[in-house]
């Protein structure tokens, strides 16, 4: 095969940032994807559905002329966050959700919610309304390992959220696990899960690789090759519950290269390209287009994308780095080939 066609895709889980970072990494997302569902993890972070609009419309006016693509937002959740706002959410047409951070979880996470008790009222507003809860799936007690925390937060609130809301539908972000994936085949129905693609292509090793590899650092964190291997079986079988997340997180490179570096993977440059390397590496890319075009879009109850996008065998080197503003950017295999390229439209 030389080339692959497929429906466009869908990215069900993306950092823009804002201003001229925002610029900067904007158009990778927007040449490969229809739709995207941006994350509201700003400083300061999109707790109303007034704040989150004025943020679509930052997004649609740095797009680059001719750009076909469409952002939908989710609210940022916190312990007082009410159901007047998430009626408002669903009532502005462009807002698919409520993002559950953790408190201190991740990047940005440190007005999220610190007790799953506190957001009840919310969450059941969200069943009435038909709004999709996204959850970062991690634990942040001190005492639980960190590569343990994904599994901890199934058991002491992924599980509860389902049984105390059972009209709500769960979308379990990034999953690293095998334990994450055989949890979102047997939970109730409304649960799915999206899968990045650096959890498809790497495990932890790849951490410390010759060294500490600050640019494979994100949350959570990559796990073990038996890991991978189960990701790789659910994104690449027949499930309709597990689609395309990219969390493609940019940080400026003295930023990640620190002495208390920021979690976060770019991958939005060649976002489907490493999909397709995955697929391929599986022996499914047959199974690519349900997976990026297709099972996200049919979950949030929107029509499948029309146009179609191609690919082709064209081995191509990552550059070292991008711009991004005043900084640089420096991507998911950066200065390696990659074999899939996006044919220009």
């Amino acid at each position: 095969m030389t080339t692959l066609a497929l429906r466009r895709p869908d990215d069900w889980h993306l950092h823009l940032r804002d201003g001229a970072h925002m610029a900067a990494v904007l158009p990778f997302t927007a040449a490969r994807f229809a739709r995207a569902l941006v994350m509201p993890n700003l400083k300061p972070p999109m707790t109303t559905t007034a704040a989150l609009g004025e943020y679509r419309a930052r997004i649609l006016a740095a797009l680059p002329e001719g750009a076909d693509f469409e952002p939908w937002m989710t609210l940022y959740l916190t312990d007082s966050t009410p159901p007047d706002e998430i009626r408002r959410a669903r009532d502005s047409g462009f807002v698919l959700g409520a993002k559950l951070y953790p408190a201190g979880a991740t990047t940005h996470s440190d007005a999220g919610v610190t007790s799953i008790e506190n957001t009840w009222p919310a969450l059941e507003a969200m069943a009435e309304h038909g709004l999709v809860l996204q959850v970062h799936g991690e634990v942040t007690e001190p005492e639980v390992d960190v590569f343990d925390r994904e599994t901890a937060f199934i058991d002491r609130v992924l599980t509860r959220i389902l049984e105390r809301v059972p009209g709500l539908k769960v979308v379990f972000e990034h999953i690293t696990t095998a334990a994450a994936a055989e949890f979102v085949r047997s939970a109730r129905g409304g649960l799915a899960a999206t899968i990045t693609p650096q959890h498809l292509l790497l495990n932890r090793n790849a951490i410390f690789e010759g060294g500490v590899r600050p640019h494979h650092y994100c949350l959570p964190l990559l796990k073990r090759e038996r890991d991978r291997e189960a990701l790789l079986a659910a994104a690449t079988g027949n499930d309709q519950r597990f689609f395309l997340g990219t969390d493609s997180a940019p940080h400026a490179r003295h930023t990640k290269e620190a002495p208390c570096g920021c979690a976060g993977i770019f991958s939005a440059h060649a976002a489907i390209e490493l999909y397709a390397e995955a697929f391929e590496q599986a022996g499914r890319l047959d199974r690519l287009e349900a997976f990026a075009s297709e099972r996200g879009a049919d979950y949030y109850g929107l029509p499948r994308n029309e146009q179609r996008i191609s690919l082709s065998r064209e081995r191509w080197t990552v550059p070292d780095h991008y711009p991004f503003g005043d900084d640089e950017l420096v991507p998911l295999r950066s200065g390696t080939s990659l074999a899939w390229r996006v044919v220009p439209a």
